[in-house]
């Protein structure tokens, strides 16, 4: 009974409103570094801006004498809305600092490849340019929506993910689901080669990240939401031991580890979501 769009993003702005995604490699690089702009056109784009500010200033000034005469449904969107003119804002604001980023060697992307692999591996590459230019220092990336019925020709494997998830314990189609698993963590693998190979203060990008890596369902096959395989990547700065396989109590919400992730990554809170508390033995097993 839940909207697709709970199956189709994992970034959200409220419990009802999604983080719009880009999935186009060539726009996500040009969000981050910038078109490529002759002079001329860097002015003309600058005079827009300036144009565009000066009318999101207008915009905001109206708004605000409005929302006190609304009703609580009105008032909500017209707060989407205002969120959607700070989220313009914020792009004008990045973009005229993108003009003194140094662009890196990688050629701008020409758009989606064919090949499903190329296309995971260029995604990851780009955010890897995004942690080491520091341009942002949190990302999520769906390798596909939930429920998707891909076929991995690639890997020969012509069936539909979906389809074959429901293997109601069919040896064969567990075989196939299993080179499909595959598939996707050798595409993180790429990843995380790609991030061990930077160099960032006394160690490695890797060493500076916390990657978390897995998937909202346990078995496809039962549908159940518990017991998921996630994957707990890199140091967090010094601040998880890494190289373990750690199990933790039937029912640990997995809103614990992020808690816990927060709290490494400096941000102060008490609660998120359904969280009971922080994981342990993210440092030591013995903790």
């Amino acid at each position: 009974g839940y909207s697709c769009a709970y199956s189709a993003n994992i970034s959200w702005r409220t419990p009802s409103t999604p983080m719009a995604k880009e999935h186009n490699p060539r726009a996500v690089f040009e969000r981050i570094f910038g078109k490529d702009l002759s002079p001329e056109a860097r002015a003309a784009r600058m005079r827009r801006d300036r144009y565009r500010r000066s009318i999101l200033d207008l915009v905001a000034e109206d708004t605000r004498s409005l929302m006190s005469r609304l009703g609580p449904k009105d008032r909500r969107k017209l707060d989407e809305y205002l969120y959607a003119v700070r989220d313009i804002e914020k792009r004008i604001e990045r973009s005229e600092r993108l003009a003194a980023l140094e662009r890196p060697e990688m050629p701008k992307p020409e758009g989606i490849p064919r090949d499903y692999g190329e296309h995971i591996r260029l995604m990851y590459d780009l955010q890897v340019l995004a942690f080491q230019s520091d341009v942002t220092r949190v990302t999520t990336f769906m390798v596909a929506n939930e429920g998707s019925n891909r076929s991995y020709r690639m890997i020969e494997v012509p069936e539909g993910h979906h389809h074959l998830s429901h293997h109601g314990g069919d040896a064969e189609k567990q075989a196939k689901i299993a080179k499909i698993n595959r598939f996707h963590v050798e595409q993180l693998a790429y990843f995380v080669r790609r991030l061990q190979e930077i160099e960032e203060g006394d160690g490695t990008l890797l060493d500076q990240s916390m990657i978390v890596y897995g998937s909202g369902i346990g078995d496809g096959n039962r549908h159940n939401h518990d017991d998921l395989p996630v994957l707990l990547i890199g140091r967090g700065g010094g601040a998880i031991r890494s190289g373990r396989h750690v199990r933790y109590p039937k029912e640990t919400p997995m809103t614990n580890l992020f808690l816990s992730m927060l709290d490494i990554f400096g941000v102060q809170t008490d609660t998120l979501g359904d969280a009971t508390g922080r994981l342990n033995y993210l440092t030591d097993v013995t903790s």
